[in-house]
């Protein structure tokens, strides 16, 4: 099947750490992994969509007028990963700030819900194909402590690649190289500007590639207006069907409209599209408890209508210093002197010294592509209140679901399809 006719989504998230200062030893333990009763990853997957929605609204209020695009399973997979070798409060700042309750759940229950998390979206799938990993490049005069090494393979199937740092060009390659393979062609230069001085790059990525359930004909695709802001209208190519079912709500108490679209297997998207004029205001009330109501009204027989559907084609991205962000919500020693990194080497302290993520959708009439180091994108449709049509002609928000984990894989606001 051609390229064109499936969903893609990759995400790469970066960590560069630094030398700092001296060393510290102290260790806390670390169960071995388990399965225990039931699905570990619906246990983290609460405080997974905490972190993802605290992660949105403050990078909304900081480029309100912007496209958002993320992956905060990505984010998240790499600083639980990380947190295997921080310590103290650096330690607790780290998972307090991913969204966990440290006096509710323990750091053991965390690293199995994660690891049950991403082996069950890795699982061989010939209806959808969700890829997530994880790539410790490590300097060669860099002796990790084998407790580390262990963990982050045994719960996050990291692989590990020793590196001279000291040629700065040649790492940079080899970790693109990388992830260029494992994201299928799709993220290409995620590194650059490495230097000598850093002595450990952590990778994070992830894969998604879908079909729509009920795709969209090649053959009804027309330019439309998109309403940007009342000044701003762009012309758009408009995907449109109107002879299938869909599950959809025009919210009584909120001044949107909420579709649900499947992909064939275990994933789905929500496109909430606020009334003109009431982005705002339905962005203010974008909660976890908000999302938690849409997805269990969109499982209602009632719900389920024949639709005339109006669909934006296009492709946006995302690119976030999380160095910057994520102080913001409680990470902070980390990115200083403070950071107590003494889980990962006795060598010497270590602080991280870069953190980025980036992240790119593509939406077409068989389904969406997305590739991503830490990018997120998305694609939304609109709804009149008395007769069944939904039109995504002005801005709207979109959140891509694993169903079987209820893990948010992606999360993104469309303002301007026309900005990639």
């Amino acid at each position: 099947m051609p390229l064109a006719d499936h969903l893609l989504l990759v995400l790469v998230g970066l960590l560069a750490l630094s030398h700092n200062g001296q060393s510290h030893t102290d260790e806390h333990q670390q169960k071995d992994p388990g399965t225990g009763e039931g699905s570990p990853s619906l246990q983290i997957a609460p405080s997974n969509t905490d972190f993802a929605l605290s992660f949105y609204h403050l990078v909304a209020s900081q480029s309100p007028k912007s496209n958002i695009f993320f992956s905060p399973l990505s984010i998240s997979a790499a600083y639980a990963m990380l947190s295997l070798g921080a310590r103290a409060d650096t330690w607790a700042q780290i998972l307090e700030g991913l969204g966990f309750n440290l006096t509710e759940v323990s750091e053991s229950d965390i690293h199995q819900g994660f690891q049950h998390l991403l082996r069950t979206l890795n699982l061989p799938d010939d209806k959808l194909e969700t890829r997530v990993g994880s790539a410790l490049f490590l300097g060669q005069d860099l002796q990790p402590l084998p407790r580390f090494l262990n963990d982050t393979t045994a719960f996050y199937g990291s692989k590990v690649f020793h590196t001279n740092f000291l040629d700065p060009e040649g790492t940079t390659q080899l970790i693109n190289d990388h992830v260029r393979e494992e994201t299928r062609g799709k993220i290409e230069n995620v590194v650059s500007g490495l230097t000598p001085e850093d002595v450990l790059v952590m990778v994070n990525y992830i894969y998604f590639k879908g079909l729509w359930e009920k795709p969209f004909s090649h053959s009804k695709n027309y330019p439309q207006d998109f309403y940007v802001d009342e000044k701003t209208v762009v012309k758009v190519p408009m995907m449109f069907q109107d002879k299938n079912y869909h599950w959809y709500i025009h919210d009584r108490y909120l001044p949107c409209s909420v579709l649900r679209m499947d992909y064939h297997g275990n994933a789905r998207a929500l496109f909430i599209l606020p009334d003109k004029g009431k982005m705002k205001q339905v962005e203010e009330v974008l909660t976890p408890e908000m999302l938690s109501r849409w997805n269990s009204l969109l499982q209602k027989r009632s719900f389920y209508r024949k639709l005339e559907l109006y669909f934006p084609k296009f492709s946006i991205s995302g690119s976030y210093d999380l160095d910057e962000i994520l102080p913001q919500l409680g990470i902070r020693d980390l990115f200083s002197r403070e950071a107590n990194l003494s889980g990962i080497t006795a060598q010497q302290d270590m602080l991280v010294s870069k953190s980025f993520h980036k992240a790119f959708l593509e939406v077409d009439e068989a389904g969406t592509q997305a590739a991503a180091a830490t990018r997120l994108s998305t694609t939304f449709l609109s709804v009149p209140h008395n007769r069944y049509i939904l039109r995504f002609n002005r801005p709207f928000f979109v959140v891509i679901l694993s169903t079987n984990t209820q893990s948010i894989l992606f999360l993104g606001k469309v303002v301007n399809p026309m900005e990639s």
